[in-house]
């Protein structure tokens, strides 16, 4: 079968064609249309199809990552939107809980109080409500859900959040006043709190559903272009989009529930550096995907990749509560700029020169040195060989913006260009502590799989500073992301509330419960278009001692639930919260609080990769040069080799100081390092 990945960023779109019958696989990068993605998505799936020799509609499959959900949250460019809610609740987001961005700050932005999603005055209140246990308390009152219906559409309200009580329990209310609204308001898009994650605390799940809002009008029209513009290419295969669990949906599903699109991209990166790392024999990996503006990353275990919980997934300042990857963002990149501050203090991003004006060697504009900037005055990248020679670099102008940051700190500006690196190293390095020893992990125990167009040049040293002892480098690390999209399945999560103490368990509830949620994921499988026998259900549970505020999620056996089973559910608990927190407490009740079935569709993936057909070192050997590294605590101009990747035979060793060349990205060897090619297409550098 013919399977096209496609990942947007936000300088580049990404493509991937792969053929799994014979493992063919052919790659293509197109500049991002910023005013509408979709256009140069769909000339670069054209474009690539020509490269491969086939018409789009030759392809079976086609997977995307888009930022589209994302950009429009962290830009705050989304839709005008409204809330109707319970009357003396208008203001749950804004309040928020005690959580804030900086714990210890009198100065600082709270997002959902600096940003709101929902302006007050398009926030709405009326009467009705529903209890703790689902029972209505008092009716809905329609005739003031019609009036405030009316009153957000004079307003030019395009977008409703329905957000009441207790329907994660019992979403009655609320699905009346979806219905109420297409009666009122057909135009509008309507979002309900209950149909995104039926889950308890107002805050988040309220807050959840106004990001839903917020990009929905936007990703809507995104997807009905796309759809259009490939069906309209001669592509017959429906797109499929990642969504920020790992998996993909349909672009009808992707459209009616936007939020779950908000790690598209990097979900995407964590599966193709999984990939990486599998096929090279690595279990425990740090996933590393270094762009021009920021850097993304992730664990994967022997389990899998980590799912964040609640409590973790915050992005752009606002809680999620969806489904995510665990992954862990900061703004460092190549385009991240380097300057003194107010208070004479030397930084590194997290502002970006983005893609427009961009570092200054793009001769574009630029005028401020970034991370790439500093690459070229140490002589680490070649302005004739990037991006495989398509596009030219000017060092002049590099050399300007750095010396001119040097002469501030009194530094040559081979100096200043270290220091620019170092700093961005540490604030990565920094990252990644916090996902593995701040979580009880050694990073030494991990090999760091480097990816995106700038992690090859980083990795080296980010790992040493970690102490990690490998690198692995995928075989085409600028379009890692848009290869993971080729590895995944359609993956449908579903949760329901339980409260149920272990002194006291309703196995009869437990079961009604989890055969119901299992037979609607499988419903929603099968109106997907698949069968049976690709059909596979997960069953887990959000458990908490009582008392406790946040929840640890442990898996649930297939089948009915017996006394022994629930007895082993109890004792993995224990384990789990021995091994998050450093002990359990036996002897205390555990309460279990909600159930989750996540329903996965096996779709046709990408399995394997391989070394290109090489040559021999003197044919890889590009030229001699040198290049500046810090060696022995000094920084040098050392003697180094550069190399043409596609042309490096299987099983060669590659000895530091040395840099790769190819297509979509640089790979850095210090010296003290020594790549080997792997016949997996990796090169496994050991640091």
């Amino acid at each position: 079968m013919r399977l096209i990945g496609v990942d947007i960023g936000g300088t580049f779109t990404d493509l991937i064609l792969a053929d799994t019958d014979d493992g063919t696989v052919w790659t293509h990068k197109v500049p991002t249309t910023t005013a509408d993605p979709s256009i140069g998505m769909v000339q670069g799936v054209i474009e690539l199809c020509q490269q491969a020799g086939i018409t789009p509609g030759d392809v079976d499959q086609l997977l995307h990552g888009t930022t589209i959900a994302t950009n429009a949250l962290l830009e705050h460019r989304g839709a005008e939107v409204g809330l109707i809610t319970n009357k003396g609740y208008r203001d749950i987001l804004h309040i928020g809980r005690h959580q804030r961005p900086l714990h210890y700050s009198i100065m600082q932005e709270i997002p959902w109080q600096d940003r709101p999603l929902v302006r007050r005055r398009h926030r709405l209140v009326v009467d009705g409500r529903i209890g703790p246990r689902g029972e209505e308390l008092v009716p809905l009152d329609e005739a003031e859900v019609r009036a405030a219906v009316h009153q957000l559409k004079a307003a030019g309200v395009a977008s409703i959040a329905v957000c009441l009580l207790f329907s994660y329990i019992n979403d009655a209310h609320e699905e009346r006043v979806r219905t109420i609204i297409a009666e009122e308001y057909p135009e509008a898009f309507v979002t309900t709190s209950a149909s995104i994650f039926p889950q308890f605390r107002e805050f988040e799940r309220f807050t959840t559903a106004a990001i839903n809002a917020f990009v929905g009008p936007k990703v809507q029209v995104y997807v009905q272009n796309l759809v259009d513009r490939l069906h309209a290419a001669g592509l017959r295969a429906e797109p499929h989009l990642m969504r920020s669990n790992g998996g993909v949906a349909t672009a009808e599903m992707s459209a009616a529930r936007p939020v779950t699109l908000l790690l598209s991209g990097p979900a995407a990166g964590v599966l193709g550096g999984s990939l990486a790392g599998t096929l090279a024999g690595r279990e425990r990996l740090i996933t590393f995907d270094v762009g021009g503006t920021s850097a993304d990353i992730g664990i994967v275990t022997a389990r899998g990749f980590a799912e964040a919980s609640a409590r973790d997934t915050w992005i752009a300042g606002f809680p999620v509560m969806v489904p995510t990857i665990d992954i862990h963002t900061i703004g460092a990149g190549g385009g991240s700029v380097a300057y003194v501050d107010l208070g004479g203090a030397f930084r590194v991003g997290p502002r970006s020169a983005g893609s427009t004006p961009g570092p200054a060697c793009y001769d574009k504009g630029g005028a401020e040195p970034t991370v790439t900037d500093a690459n070229m005055v140490l002589g680490r990248l070649d302005p004739e060989f990037f991006l495989g020679g398509e596009m030219r670099l000017v060092p002049e102008h590099a050399q300007r913006v750095v010396g001119e940051l040097a002469g501030q700190l009194a530094m040559s500006a081979p100096e200043a260009a270290d220091a620019i690196l170092t700093i961005l190293n540490h604030n990565m390095a920094n990252a990644i502590r916090s996902r593995t020893v701040q979580k009880g992990h050694d990073p030494r125990d991990f090999a760091l799989v480097a990816f995106g167009g700038a992690g090859p040049l980083h990795a080296v040293d980010v790992a040493r500073t970690l102490g990690i002892p490998e690198v692995i480098v995928p075989p085409f690390p600028g379009i890692t992301s848009a290869l993971g999209l080729l590895t995944t399945d359609l993956k449908y999560d579903r949760i329901r509330n339980q409260f149920m103490l272990n002194i006291a368990p309703d196995l009869a509830r437990l079961n009604h419960d989890l055969a119901a949620i299992e037979a609607d994921v499988r419903d929603q499988l099968r109106a997907d278009g698949l069968d049976e026998a690709q059909i596979s259900v997960l069953r887990m549970a959000d458990c908490r001692y009582v008392g406790q505020g946040y929840e640890l999620r442990v898996t649930l056996p297939a089948g009915d639930i017996d006394d022994d089973a629930i007895a082993g559910v109890w004792r993995q608990f224990h384990d789990i919260h021995a091994a998050e927190y450093g002990h359990a407490f036996e002897s205390n009740p555990i309460e279990l609080v909600n159930l989750r079935v996540v329903g996965v569709g096996a779709l046709p993936k990408l399995r394997a990769t391989s070394a290109p057909a090489g040559g021999s070192i003197a044919a890889a050997t590009l030229k001699v040069g040198s290049s500046f590294f810090r060696h022995d605590g000094e920084l040098r101009e050392l003697p180094t080799t550069f190399y043409r990747r596609e042309m490096l035979p299987v099983g060669a060793d590659i000895a530091g100081p040395a840099i790769i060349f190819q297509k979509d990205s640089t790979t850095i060897l210090p010296p003290g390092s020594v790549a080997h090619v792997d016949a997996s297409g990796s090169l496994l550098v050991r640091v």
